[in-house]
């Protein structure tokens, strides 16, 4: 997916977890397909169909105590945003909530 359309911030500090996790969309957005693929994880649906209106992306860097970086990706705010508590851990059982 191209990101160029996506609004992105750069931030220093973590701040929230993405929205996306009590969205009724997140196994059918394709923006949430991408931040999955920026955290080298298993993809909730392999062909996400939703193309969300104006998501907001934030992307924190931070170093850890090994000396290394890790990058957050985190969708902070989307016009298409329905919110549906729980979804993602409904669609997951068992899971950990991702970071």
């Amino acid at each position: 997916m191209d990101l160029s359309p996506l609004r992105m911030e750069l931030l220093t500090e973590r701040e929230e977890m993405c929205i996306c996790v009590n969205c009724r969309w997140v196994d059918r957005c394709k923006t949430y397909h991408a931040v999955e693929r920026q955290h080298g994880v298993t993809h909730l649906n392999e062909a996400p169909d939703m193309h969300p209106k104006d998501p907001r992306i934030h992307i924190s860097l931070m170093d850890l105590k090994s000396g290394h970086s890790e990058i957050e990706w985190d969708v902070r705010a989307c016009k298409s945003f329905v919110e549906d508590k729980g979804r993602w851990l409904r669609l997951c059982p068992g899971e950990a909530l991702p970071k």
